[in-house]
């Protein structure tokens, strides 16, 4: 998540990102990726489900099928073109050697992505508290499909995208101006976002919309904690930071 500033690296429509990773190596990082989706897919419905007491819902298997057809394409490139951040994207959020506070503020993020899920399964379906148009249902999708976009993009410019909050001096961690690191320092935390203002529409819910400022918060709390480390223990990092003065989104913050 942590933007970098290196020298420009073509992307795999002008030549290879990395050399190739023996067969065996790749194989077995697919695998667990797709093991690690079937998982994250399989909860995140049992928990929307089962909090609405139905599976007769639109919205749901809609959100459940984007999200998944989309991870695993993204996770699947980088199987091919970045094994390495692959690896760093599938290990745990919480580390032992992680930062005190980011372990806080990740627990925070899961603890309030949990609770999101159920209230929105019992506003949209359950309980029926609010009603979403089908029109904006299809906002929602599209802001989904906007955000991974985003992350996309982040993923593709900047190989140190970790789930932690560290300096990867072992692989030689620059600093990243090019792709979405121009417009904002945190492109990471702004496809976040964007994902979650488009999941409560899709999943017809406008409480949890409502809960989407105190989750922007929190990712914004991460983002101003994660600068104080890489202005400290980075290169190059407050000078970039001066010429990108905005942190997830452009021209506003």
């Amino acid at each position: 998540m942590k933007p970098r500033l290196r020298s420009f690296k073509p992307t795999p429509a002008c030549s290879e990102r990395a050399a190739p990773s023996p067969p065996q190596t790749q194989s077995g990082a697919i695998s667990r990726l797709i093991l690690r989706m079937a998982l994250s897919i399989a909860a995140t419905g049992a928990i929307l489900f089962v909090s609405a007491g139905t599976v007769r819902w639109l919205g749901a298997w809609a959100y459940l099928i984007e999200t998944g057809a989309l991870a695993l394409a993204a996770g699947l490139w980088l199987a091919k073109y970045d094994p390495e951040l692959l690896r760093e994207r599938l290990a745990s959020p919480i580390q032992r050697e992680q930062r005190a506070w980011d372990k806080m503020l990740v627990a925070t993020l899961m603890f309030l992505g949990l609770g999101w899920l159920v209230l929105m399964a019992l506003d949209a379906e359950r309980n029926e508290w609010s009603h979403v148009p089908g029109g904006v249902q299809v906002i929602g999708f599209g802001l989904i499909l906007l955000s991974f976009y985003v992350g996309f993009l982040t993923i593709r410019e900047n190989s140190y995208a970790a789930q932690t909050v560290k300096i990867q001096k072992e692989r030689g961690q620059e600093v990243i101006s090019t792709g979405p690191y121009r417009y904002v320092r945190h492109p990471m935390y702004a496809s976040v976002a964007l994902f979650t203002l488009g999941a409560p529409l899709l999943l017809g819910s406008w409480y949890g919309l409502a809960l989407c400022p105190l989750v922007i918060a929190v990712l914004g709390s991460r983002a101003m904690m994660e600068e104080r480390v890489l202005a400290a223990e980075l290169d190059g990092y407050s000078e970039y930071s001066d010429r990108v003065q905005h942190r997830l989104i452009p021209l506003v913050w």
